[in-house]
């Protein structure tokens, strides 16, 4: 991966990468405490969240919310470039304490409405990567971008009044029956056999629809949710026990593995 721009701004990251020959391998499943918007620019890929499959074309932008897992899925080793915005729920909270900029994160169920067909977009992205020495400047541009987009994806998420009343696939189901039972004392078999699957088949099912095997997929979604509680507050047992954590020394190995740090320290 080459990496043509990346700016760190207090909260708020910004990463615009190219791969010329992109393989499928080094993209995995992941889930972040922040709010993501993902500009897609050039390649030949979908987008899988939370079991939902997005196909990509120039120009499709896609919001995932913290906790949603996402994954890039490359069909073939045509040139990929995108932009990535992480930045927190609270970004606007100095004037929009209400959060409504964010609706569009926060308002919808999991894998749903991730995707807009918001073009001619470019300029906007750029222009966050500009080159400036002045970090109140870079600070103004960036933040005066990020509320231009959001409010774009807000009025565009507004005007989608039709309702999906399709059945939910195989995958979706699965996928939405693990998040409601996250914190349960869960096991593949048993989920395999709730759907009448045999574990591997529930397992190819799975990883198809969200890029991750099953066990990953939820140990990545409970750290994510315990380290949220840490940092409201709750103490490290206490958050790894209400996050479906038997063990606080499984938790403590994998919590330092993923985030690099102590429990204890979440920030």
């Amino acid at each position: 991966m080459n990496i043509l721009d990346e700016i760190v701004n207090g909260d708020i990251y910004i990463r615009h990468a190219v791969d010329e020959t992109p393989n499928g391998k080094d993209f995995n499943m992941h889930v972040h405490d922040r709010c993501e918007i993902f500009y897609f620019i050039s390649g030949n890929a979908e987008y899988l969240v939370e079991g939902s499959v997005y196909p990509l074309e120039s120009g499709s932008l896609m919001i995932m919310r913290p906790g949603e897992a996402h994954c890039i899925k490359i069909l073939n080793s045509e040139r990929y470039e995108r932009y990535a915005i992480n930045f927190p729920l609270w970004v606007f909270d100095s004037f929009d304490p209400e959060r409504r900029l964010m609706k569009p994160f926060t308002d919808r169920p999991l894998g749903k409405e991730n995707i807009f067909a918001i073009h001619s977009l470019d300029d906007v992205f750029k222009s966050m990567c500009e080159k400036i020495s002045d970090n109140y400047a870079i600070r103004l541009v960036i933040m005066t971008k990020l509320i231009m987009l959001t409010d774009i994806i807000n009025s565009e998420y507004k005007r989608r009044t039709a309702v999906d009343d399709k059945p939910l696939t195989m995958a979706e189901r699965i996928v939405s029956y693990v998040n409601r039972h996250l914190t349960d004392r869960l096991s593949v078999p048993a989920i395999a056999e709730h759907f009448f699957l045999s574990p591997s088949q529930f397992s190819r099912i799975f990883k198809q629809a969200t890029g991750a095997p099953p066990w990953e997929y939820i140990t990545a979604k409970r750290l994510t949710a315990a380290k949220e509680k840490i940092r409201s507050g709750v103490s490290a047992q206490n958050a790894a026990e209400s996050c479906g954590f038997g063990d606080y020394s499984a938790f403590y190995r994998a919590y330092v593995k993923r985030f690099g740090g102590s429990p204890n320290k979440a920030e």
